[in-house]
């Protein structure tokens, strides 16, 4: 049971019932759908075939998809792709053209106006750059710096500039309620400039009355990094994509943006992803730097990894899974807690919460068991990252899914809670099937009790198996 989740991209290599199940057996957590990419159909036909597989396997994994943002993507190219030269002039359009090795096309007509003389255009993860010598009424005339092949639906970035584009445009309001109207855990704002496009979000979420659906920011830019306290202060969490991230900013800061990232949604009790950059070698291994990278993220205490997997990279899935679970031994799980003790607030729930990881950590618990309705309690204790698992127990199907992604977080769906003896018992019963536990072993019981009632945490209850 790793503590660190693991978040898997579905495209059409791994959209297959057999493959979405060996995912789930080798350790995935949740699974994303980039919206840009696939249509409704394809998404509901994921979002069911999870749902039958979390009732056959037990498990409660949960549902993200990624709405398209403010992106400026190329259009078609003959053939599904162009190389360009370094040193060729070629022209973008803005109306729609199929694209060469002389010219393409971008799905944003006013690029033309936005972008400055001299303003460096990057693509293909900032691998082809372009620079722009002129301007004409619908087309920007611009000099190859540094040449490569651009595939169909490429996105293009202007470092520095902040297109005038509409952030929450009809398409992704569409996302948005499409993701509400069946019951999806969480929405991936894409390509976030500012506070106020997630505020926007949030207001269509009030309007669709949907209190589940959280939001998680994708970082990818200098302006949210800015904005990035107020960003984090209103978001269930954020997504930190490193190498969208380099196509704007200098490679050497990204190592520092990101522990300092991690940090700060810690601090705030908020979800840090780390988009992961492995590549499928023909072996299925993990380079040297690889698997650094990801106990990196781990020692840094981040909530979740994610990755693109399919079936043949079911070898990857079981090596990074490995460096997981050796790198969570190791995790300084006293500074976390020294760390969360002084940022906490006079909330009863997080000194209940800290009182119990101290606890735990002293009489060597194998467990926390946490009863809720709302995840509100266990969503505290994931934040002081007690060494041992986190086991939330909840009536509601939305609430568990939603704490499939909070680090140390198990969530187990029960039928009832009721008196604190139902609740013992069931605790007990959990803790003998999920974990490997012998006679005098101790676990923590913690929650509000009665349950339906109270607000906060006001029970702490130690037994030994």
């Amino acid at each position: 049971m790793n503590r660190t989740k693991i978040i898997a991209k579905v495209d059409e290599n791994n959209n297959q019932a057999d493959v979405l199940k060996e995912l789930i057996l080798n350790g995935v957590d949740a699974f994303c759908i980039n919206m840009y990419e696939f249509s409704y159909d394809f998404c509901l036909d994921v979002i069911n075939k999870i749902r039958i597989l979390n009732k056959e396997l037990d498990v409660n994994s949960a549902i993200m998809l990624e709405t398209v943002g403010s992106k400026v993507h190329v259009n078609r190219f003959l053939g599904g792709s162009a190389t360009f030269k370094t040193n060729d002039k070629i022209r973008i359009y803005m109306n729609k053209t199929v694209g060469d090795e002389t010219k393409f096309s971008v799905d944003y007509k006013d690029l033309v106006n936005d972008v400055k003389y001299d303003s460096i255009i990057k693509l293909s993860n900032g691998l082809v750059k372009f620079q722009v010598l002129d301007k004409g009424e619908n087309f920007l005339l611009c000099k190859v710096v540094q040449g490569g092949t651009v595939y169909d639906n490429t996105t293009l970035v202007v470092p520095g500039v902040k297109l005038k584009t509409q952030y929450l445009s009809k398409e992704d309001q569409e996302h948005i309620k499409f993701a509400a109207n069946n019951e999806v855990d969480y929405i991936v704002v894409s390509y976030v400039n500012g506070v106020e496009e997630v505020l926007d979000v949030n207001d269509l979420l009030i309007d669709l009355e949907n209190n589940h659906l959280g939001i998680i920011a994708k970082i990818e830019n200098q302006f949210a990094l800015d904005e990035i306290d107020d960003i984090i202060n209103i978001c269930e969490g954020i997504v930190i994509a490193r190498e969208n991230l380099g196509m704007e900013i200098p490679l050497e800061r990204i190592p520092g943006i990101q522990k300092s990232l991690i940090n700060k949604c810690h601090i705030a009790g908020k979800l840090s992803i780390i988009v992961s950059d492995m590549v499928s070698n023909l072996d299925n291994s993990l380079t040297k730097a690889e698997v650094s990278d990801i106990a990196n993220a781990v020692l840094d205490g981040t909530d979740a990894l994610m990755f693109n997997s399919s079936k043949k990279s079911l070898e990857l899935l079981k090596a990074t899974e490995k460096v997981i679970k050796a790198a969570e031994q190791d995790i300084n799980y006293i500074n976390f807690l020294d760390l969360t003790v002084r940022s906490e607030s006079k909330d009863v729930t997080g000194n209940v919460a800290c009182s119990v990881a101290e606890m735990a950590s002293r009489l060597k618990c194998k467990t926390i068991v946490v009863p809720t309705i709302s995840g509100y309690t266990a969503r505290k204790m994931s934040r002081f990252r007690p060494r041992c698992p986190i086991i939330a127990i909840s009536t509601d199907e939305l609430t568990v899914r939603s704490l499939a992604l909070y680090f140390g977080v198990c969530p187990v769906l029960i039928d009832n809670l009721k008196s604190i003896d139902d609740i013992m018992v069931k605790a007990k019963k959990i803790v003998y099937d999920k974990l490997d536990v012998i006679s005098g072993d101790k676990i923590i019981i913690t929650g509000g009790y009665p349950f339906k009632d109270v607000k906060h945490t006001n029970l702490i209850v130690i037994e030994e198996l």
